[in-house]
């Protein structure tokens, strides 16, 4: 994968992040800066991290599904993505919700709720035989940094604006599906 595919793919990915982090931020009472680090790290760990762990669950199971590895990668992405896409439709029950955006156990919760889908891209990696360590790093890094300013905003001007950026997450999902299912059956052959 090219570096711009990379950035997409954590771009993509974040977006789970950044939705919770907007709505996080617009929770938190008494705002300070270390709070957007706070929630930042926090995603942005888990996001990395459980793209490190579905890499290395396929890695175990390669050697099975070489011949349609492809296939697995784009039906992941094209569902990760159509997923999002439809939750970008549903009314947002959380806006009336007490939780404490700023706990660790529910910080938590919702760091392994966003990164279910870094999960299935670790998996994805491992199926079209990309590396892992630039990847990693950079969708835990863009992560914390779309996650960190979507505190920000999220407390500053998120009851203004309704922004569908899982709509956007899931469009880039999938179109980085299809380009792999295009390059591997067209100039892989």
């Amino acid at each position: 994968m090219s570096f711009i595919e990379i950035v997409l793919l954590a771009v993509g990915l974040s977006m789970d992040s950044l939705a919770v982090s907007v709505a996080g931020g617009a929770l938190i009472q008494n705002y300070k800066h270390h709070h957007m680090l706070k929630i930042g790290c926090v995603m942005g760990g888990f996001q990395a991290g459980m793209t490190i762990a579905g890499y290395l669950a396929g890695l175990s199971f390669k050697k099975y599904i070489t011949a349609f590895d492809h296939w697995i990668a784009f039906l992941l992405l094209l569902y990760l993505g159509g997923k999002m896409i439809y939750e970008s439709t549903k009314e947002e029950k959380e806006k009336n919700c007490k939780t404490n955006p700023l706990c660790y156990k529910t910080l938590c919760g919702l760091g392994i709720a966003t990164s279910i889908d870094a999960l299935a891209v670790g998996i994805s990696l491992a199926c079209i035989e990309t590396g892992i360590a630039l990847e990693a790093l950079t969708i835990g890094i863009v992560t914390f940094l779309f996650s960190a300013f979507g505190v920000y905003f999220g407390n500053h001007f998120s009851r203004k604006i309704d922004l569908k950026l899982d709509l956007i997450g899931g469009l880039i999902l999938i179109f980085i599906g299809t380009k792999i299912l295009i390059e591997h059956i067209y100039f892989n052959g």
